[in-house]
């Protein structure tokens, strides 16, 4: 039998998707892929259905190194309701408890430096972890409480952009590590002022180290397939996503070698752990570790 061909086209590079609310991160994935009509594609780091913003997506070779987005620092704006609770943590869940708010802004700053630094999160029932192959949210929607270890995160900066007091609303930014919930950090902060909190808005605003300036709508998209317009132009590179790695360059002979997945001997390489690596054309070849005899050997190749 001869082999399957596959559908869509072979693409490779990096989208900065502006994600729309009301969508899951695989549904969007899904209408932006089909819209490519690409082979191969998948999302880095998934944003709930209500949260909007930089939802990176990763093309053919370039889902090699979706991992660093992953675990790449990231921003968010949120808007926050006090004095009700909801089990999901945001307004699409089911109210749990309603109270009084009486909180001054200065009782709030000093709370929200509560979360400056190292801390340790209980993740959400409502989140997408996985447990015995299933997501949290699989069980939460049965009414099934899953024990839960507390994982560190760091919080690189939480700022008070806005605290109506008449409507119970706070803004705010957050610059994070990986893995932080945000809707835990509302509910957590929502505790601590005794009157409980939900996310009623939420915005990731970066995403490592790639410009918010280039994200795009799939309402664009879908705009300029329409008209004909490549859809293209509006990919990054897919080493974009690496630029926070060093970088060498490798001669021809070096170039064969580690394309054919043996590792080789590069100068001055014990400061180092991963780079990016180049070849003296500046395609880009993949990543590379360097092994315990100190040298170069191949982690992730581009297959060109």
């Amino acid at each position: 039998m001869g082999r399957r061909r596959r559908k869509g086209r072979d693409i490779n590079g990096i989208l900065l998707l502006n994600k729309p609310e009301g969508l899951s991160s695989n549904q969007a994935l899904q209408q932006v892929k089909h819209l490519y009509f690409a082979a191969k594609a998948g999302h880095t780091g998934a944003l709930d259905p209500l949260a909007t913003g930089m939802l990176p997506i990763c093309f053919g070779e370039a889902t090699k190194f979706s991992q660093f987005l992953l675990n790449s620092d990231k921003g968010y704006r949120v808007i926050a309701k006090l004095g009700i609770r909801t089990d999901s943590s945001d307004s699409t869940g089911e109210v749990v408890e309603t109270r009084p708010v009486a909180v001054k802004e200065a009782q709030l700053v000093k709370a929200l430096k509560t979360f400056e630094g190292k801390i340790s999160q209980v993740p959400s029932m409502f989140s997408a972890l996985k447990h015995e192959g299933k997501p949290l949210y699989y069980y939460a929607r049965q009414g099934i409480e899953i024990d839960r270890e507390a994982r560190q995160i760091t919080i690189y900066d939480i700022e008070l952009l806005r605290f109506d007091q008449i409507n119970n609303e706070v803004e705010l930014y957050i610059e994070c590590s990986k893995g932080t919930y945000i809707r835990t950090i509302i509910d957590d902060l929502g505790q601590m002022l005794g009157c409980g909190a939900h996310v009623t808005m939420l915005n990731r605003t970066f995403v490592a180290d790639f410009p918010p300036e280039q994200m795009i709508d799939i309402t664009q998209l879908e705009k300029d397939r329409e008209e004909g317009i490549s859809l293209d132009q509006y990919l990054l590179p897919m080493d974009s996503a690496l630029e926070f790695l060093p970088e060498v360059v490798l001669d021809q002979d070096s170039e064969h070698y580690f394309l054919q997945g043996q590792a080789i001997n590069y100068p001055d390489l014990s400061d180092v752990d991963i780079l990016r690596v180049y070849n003296d054309s500046g395609d880009f070849l993949g990543i590379a570790e360097v092994n315990e005899d100190l040298m170069l050997a191949p982690k992730r190749l581009v297959v060109r």
